[in-house]
């Protein structure tokens, strides 16, 4: 049982330390107090190598809330994962992954952020890959390969970042806003930030990323991996505002949401709809944050992560119980067999969805009031409202399909809720899941706020959301009439039910041709037309003034008399020219 020691180490030092963070977040935020340590690690001559933390409010409060989902992600994974013989090396890659986190949300510092991202990257990749199949393999290289153009992107803002003198960024934003060189900078993090949160057109390996166990896909798309691109761009928010590079991301970011909001309607796999259910509220994340109101991005983040995470620990369970069964046509008539389970997913769902009261409602509501009260044009108004209802639509059809109804499964299966680790983990999560969000927006938003609409845009949220509903389950209910419509338009199906084509995009266009273009180069320039004029010319050439080096030093006659003669030749023909 060393392996459950381990878990439990993990999962109370983890509890205790978020606490004592929430804890110091709120004094923080009530005294309106920031810390700036700066520690200097290596001193030589007048060089000085400094690392520099900052702690504010909301740096502390992202940090405990990491934490405490972490800490339930390993208490959960003592059960999950008990049957895997390598568990305390599942256990390290995610504290590490955890670590990778903590340094990024911390760091007022290119360079460190840099290890931070690096670090969530790498550990990511190992997480992907760890069932070890070809599968796997492949969405461990997708993922891999596309998180590393928002590397180099990082790595270039850096270099810009040497013509204000430091890499402290936090410093010179406020006062570079209309400088160029904060531009390119503004850009490059965009782009970076794009990457790591899956916008398009880097959208592909999200989906891919299920690969990894479930208990990494509740840690990773609720609080680490995906939204250490929004949080970046948080810390930056004051490029965004009133700026072409804001208006270009709230394009990006709002086809985003409405993309993977359509995509998930056409998905069967359980953990596939809710990767995309991620995507969507990342792109939801994006828009506001590129409109400026960087608070309830933030504010959002952090309510979604509660019930992203129990999403996931809900399918895990499920899967688990399905003999690793994930397609939910096979599913049906969990409430009866698995009622503890079923109702946390109900209630993770409804949160998703906004429902009065629950942590989604207090983030999502505020957001699309705060929509319509912005000067912003009908399209972006429009992939507001519409991806909000498309979110409803697909969370009532997964309930359509894995709630009501016999069960499909055609084996045997033994489904019961008596994975009781499992469940307290589930438990802790539904907790924060219902009180989460009014907790935060009463510490976020100190100051009382009205948004004053008329009363058709008031309502236009609640309608939304009804009507979204009510398509997602009636269509899955008269499934076979719609579904015979699908095949008569399998072409646009098949367009919207892939994202719109981006795996294949990502696969062939951005890893697959580039590859084998790479390969020609390298084949024709590198070892050919350069080796021909370059070092295997000069090796040649060395070859044969060698050889003629070795005739000369054999010291025959007719040699030395030959070269007198060309000697006399040419000093005649010189003094003919003279």
């Amino acid at each position: 049982m060393k392996y459950l020691s381990i878990c439990y180490i993990g999962f109370i030092s983890l509890i205790f330390i978020s606490g004592g963070l929430f804890i110091m977040s709120i004094n923080f935020l009530l005294i309106d107090f920031s810390l700036f340590i700066e520690w200097e690690v290596v001193s030589l001559n007048s060089m000085s190598i400094v690392m520099a933390f900052l702690f504010d409010w909301m740096s502390l409060m992202f940090m405990s809330i990491v934490l405490l989902i972490s800490s339930l992600v390993i208490y959960y994974s003592m059960e999950y994962m008990s049957e895997d013989k390598k568990i305390n090396r599942f256990i390290m890659l995610v504290l590490m992954f955890v670590l990778s986190m903590m340094l990024l949300i911390i760091s007022p510092n290119l360079i460190s952020i840099l290890l931070g991202w690096d670090g969530l990257g790498l550990v990511s990749y190992c997480l992907v890959i760890y069932f070890q199949n070809i599968k796997s393999y492949n969405a461990g290289m997708l993922t891999a390969l596309s998180n590393r153009i928002g590397d180099v992107a990082l790595l270039l803002a850096i270099a810009w970042m040497l013509n204000y003198g430091s890499w402290n960024y936090i410093f010179y934003i406020e006062m570079q806003k209309m400088d160029m060189e904060m531009f390119i900078i503004g850009g490059l993090i965009t782009l970076a930030a794009m990457t790591k949160s899956a916008q398009i057109p880097f959208s592909a390996w999200l989906p891919a990323a299920m690969a990894a166990p479930t208990p990494v896909s509740a840690l990773v798309h609720s609080s680490t991996l995906v939204t250490a691109g929004v949080y970046l761009l948080i810390r930056f928010n004051i490029l965004l505002a009133d700026t072409y590079l804001g208006q270009f991301l709230l394009f990006i970011s709002g086809l985003t949401m409405f993309m993977a909001g359509l995509g998930a309607n056409f998905e069967f796999d359980l953990k596939k709809i809710i990767a995309l259910s991620t995507l969507s509220q990342l792109g939801l994340m994006m828009s506001i944050l590129s409109m400026g109101f960087y608070k309830l991005a933030f504010f959002h983040l952090l309510a979604h992560a509660f019930f992203k995470a129990l999403l996931f620990m809900c399918a895990g369970a499920i899967i688990h119980n399905m003999n690793d069964n994930q397609d939910i046509r096979m599913m049906g008539g969990l409430c009866v067999h698995m009622p503890m389970t079923s109702s946390c997913l109900n209630v993770a769902n409804l949160a998703l969805c906004g429902m009065p009261f629950l942590a989604g409602f207090y983030s999502k509501d505020l957001i699309l009031e705060t929509v319509s009260m912005s000067y912003i044009n009908m399209f972006s108004f429009f992939l507001f409202f519409f991806s909000t209802g498309l979110t409803v639509c697909y969370s009532l059809r997964l309930v359509y399909y894995t709630m009501t109804g016999d069960l499909n499964c055609s084996s045997l299966n033994v489904l019961n809720d008596e994975g009781w680790i499992m469940l307290k983990g589930m438990l802790g999560l539904l907790v924060m899941s219902v009180l989460g969000g009014c907790m935060l927006n009463w510490l976020i938003f100190l100051t009382p706020s009205m948004i004053c609409l008329p009363i058709y845009l008031k309502l236009l949220t609640l309608f939304v959301c009804l009507m979204g509903g009510m398509v997602g389950y009636f269509v899955s209910y008269v499934n076979l009439f719609f579904f015979n419509k699908s095949l008569y338009n399998n072409k646009i199906v098949m367009f919207i039910g892939s994202m719109w084509f981006m795996p294949y995009l990502s696969t062939y266009g951005v890893i697959f041709y580039p590859l084998f273009l790479g390969g020609y180069i390298v084949k024709s320039m590198d070892q050919g037309w350069s080796e021909y004029f370059g070092s295997q010319q000069l090796y040649k050439s060395l070859i044969k003034y060698s050889q003629i080096n070795q005739i000369v030093q054999n010291n025959n006659l007719k040699i030395y008399l030959l070269l007198f003669v060309l000697w006399i030749i040419i000093l005649l023909s010189l003094m003919l020219l003279m």
